[in-house]
Order: C-alpha cells, then sequence, then structure tokens
C-alpha cells in the first residue's frame, strides 16, 4: 500500500496533465530553491568568515601587532592563559591591557604599518590636503573658508 504522501505528490504532478499550467510543479520546487540560495547567499559565507576568524585568533602570538573589536592597536606582550592577552597600547608609557583572544579582530600586517606612516608623514611636511583646500566648489569649502576669513 503506498504513502498518503506519495499518492498525493505524484496526483499532484499529473493534475494538471489534461492541459493545465503545471503550477502545482512550480509550488514543489519553489521552497527548494529558496533554501538552496539562502544556504549558498547567506549561510555558507558566514561560516567562512568564522572559520577565519576563528584561525585568525588560532595564530596569534606574543610579538604580533594586532588590533581588537573595539579598534585598540597594541601588540601582544605575553600570554594570561589559553584565552587571554596582554595587550602593550602604549610603549612610551608602559600602558598594557588585558584581554580576551576573542576580541582580536585581525592581526596588522607590515603593509598596514607603512601607510600609516605614510600619512603622518604629509601631515607633518603640511602636503596633505585639508578640508577646505581643494577648489572645487564643494559645500565644504564654502563652510570652511566662511570661517577663516573672520
Amino acid at each position: 500500500m503506498p504513502s498518503t504522501f506519495a499518492t498525493s505528490f505524484t496526483g499532484a504532478l499529473f493534475a494538471n496533465a489534461d492541459g493545465g499550467s503545471g503550477s502545482s510543479i512550480l509550488s514543489y520546487l519553489f521552497l527548494p530553491l529558496i533554501l538552496a540560495a539562502m544556504y549558498f547567499l547567506m549561510i555558507r559565507p558566514q561560516r567562512k568568515r568564522m572559520r577565519q576568524q576563528q584561525d585568525v585568533q588560532q595564530s596569534i602570538e606574543v610579538g604580533h601587532e594586532v588590533v581588537t573589536t573595539s579598534g585598540i592597536f597594541g601588540t601582544i606582550t605575553g600570554e594570561d592563559g589559553p584565552n587571554r592577552f596582554w595587550l602593550e597600547i602604549d610603549d612610551e608609557h608602559d600602558v598594557q591591557i588585558r584581554v580576551a583572544r576573542a576580541a582580536i579582530q585581525n592581526v596588522v600586517t607590515p603593509d598596514d604599518n607603512v601607510e600609516v606612516a605614510d600619512r603622518s608623514d604629509d601631515a607633518d611636511s603640511g602636503t596633505a590636503t585639508t578640508a577646505g583646500d581643494s577648489d572645487d566648489g564643494d559645500a565644504l569649502d564654502a563652510v570652511t573658508n566662511d570661517d577663516t576669513s573672520s
């Protein structure tokens, strides 16, 4: 004796064999297509990002320069158990904070340091453009020029 689901499913598949539009077949295929699209567009990329973040957090060692999830840059100076680190955030005054391994967002690469150094060199030499220096006539120029003229 065939199951009632199988009979209703085959009955729905062939119900429109007499000249119907075939919308019952599409209704059975629509939900799996939506679920597959959600998996490939949302769930799979999120799992990939989570795996990458876990790999970064597991590869952290003493001496790495890192950035935390709150945006604090520093150098790992020691471990305080398997899930905590000492993060030195100021070399001059020897300021250190204790952070959780999960709070480390990324390891800073030497390329990131070069970009920051280039920006600070431009600011020190006075070659960096500031708000209101360009002559493109935008609203920011008008506001900043009005403030400096009085």
